[in-house]
């Protein structure tokens, strides 16, 4: 006999995919529910391609609330996170927020990360839903010898994102925050809506936008008000998928891995190997800086219709080997495929990628395919 709850190949199943606060307002909408990092969210409510652009044309709304938020509070916190992280973050002023990441003795990357400041003693690390465990976990190892304390408040908030050119115009109409003011990776703390929240200038889209941080028992109320506004469009993870590809956003688990440093990525600038005392991972990091490393990321624009996805390869024009995509879809906003990809140092001349054993052209491009003007 079978044991219990296990599928046909007799792997345990894991644990059911949780729901974020929202999740009844996803249903109400209609959107189309996967389970992506352990939770059940909006892949699309509609059109994947209407969602898009009404983000490259007007407004986007996006819940985030899957996204981990790890506090570290105490006198050492800044010292704990210049060592547990890659980046100098203690003299991050208050209200600053900083791109950086967590990487493993051996320089390969744990995850991207978004450090928020939001008083002199307290900082809020963001982390991607699948890599949250394991940033908590280094978070407190690294922090263990430092003034600090390090809380994962991750289930306390709900994230919600309001991305668009239109988007400072519309957060207007609930907020008396000052937005005009208010940079890029900056924070503050105000009400929206009636909510308290915490209202950050930062996306994942390419556009101008808010990540709004609020109490998970606010959430809905907050969706809703914003959702009401006319040229708001929900939009799901497919949709955020292609803006940040356009955008030449890197993706933890395509162009991000645990066998990837910064500096293959393209991501070495936030390295900040001169910052006052150790890092963890700085000795291998330090040598790679030195040594160019053996692949780069690129972009690829495919000249024809089919588009180049994740895992494919990339070929020169005698069918050699040279690269793998790591991020591929139509572009709706150039109208033709695009993709992300690693390729050796040493490739010259045109490139191809294998469709499905078909050798499909491309031009290699600068990332980002899109910026917004």
């Amino acid at each position: 006999m079978p044991a219990e709850n296990t599928d046909t190949t007799g792997t345990p199943p894991g644990p059911p995919p949780r729901t974020t606060p929202l999740y009844e307002v996803h249903r109400e909408l209609g959107a189309n529910l996967v389970d992506f990092a352990g939770y059940l969210m909006p892949l699309r409510y509609a059109s994947e391609t209407a969602e898009h652009r009404a983000v490259r044309t007007g407004a986007g709304l996006f819940d985030l609330s899957h996204m981990g938020e790890i506090f570290l509070d105490g006198p050492g916190a800044g010292a704990a996170l210049d060592y547990a992280l890659v980046g100098n973050l203690s003299p991050m002023a208050v209200g600053k927020a900083r791109y950086t990441m967590i990487c493993a003795p051996d320089g390969g990357v744990l995850d991207d990360l978004i450090v928020y400041r939001l008083a002199d003693e307290t900082f809020m690390v963001v982390a991607n839903a699948a890599n949250a465990a394991v940033v908590l976990d280094a978070l407190a190892e690294r922090a263990a010898g430092f003034e600090a304390r390090v809380t994962d408040r991750s289930a306390d908030y709900a994230l919600i994102a309001l991305q668009g050119p239109e988007a400072q115009g519309i957060l207007a109409r609930f907020t008396g925050a000052p937005l005009p003011d208010l940079k890029y990776y900056a924070i503050t703390a105000d009400e929206v809506a009636g909510v308290d929240a915490l209202i950050a200038r930062t996306g994942y889209t390419g556009e101008d936008g808010f990540e709004l941080f609020v109490d998970a028992a606010d959430a809905v109320r907050l969706w809703r008000e914003l959702a009401a506004v006319e040229g708001v469009v929900p939009a799901g993870l497919s949709a955020r998928d292609t803006l940040r590809l356009e955008a030449g956003m890197p993706l933890y688990g395509n162009e991000l891995t645990a066998e990837t440093t910064p500096y293959e990525a393209g991501l070495g600038r936030v390295v900040k190997l001169d910052k006052p005392g150790d890092f963890v991972g700085k000795a291998t990091l330090a040598a790679q800086a030195q040594t160019p490393p053996g692949r780069r990321l690129v972009g690829l624009v495919a000249r024809g219709r089919r588009a180049p996805r994740k895992g494919y390869e990339v070929v020169t024009s005698d069918g050699t080997p040279c690269g793998v995509v790591t991020s591929g879809a139509p572009s709706p906003t150039l109208g033709r495929p695009i993709a992300m990809a690693y390729v050796d140092c040493t490739v010259s001349g045109e490139l191809a990628v294998d469709v499905r054993g078909r050798r499909e052209p491309v031009d290699v491009v600068d990332l980002p395919f899109y910026k917004r003007s």
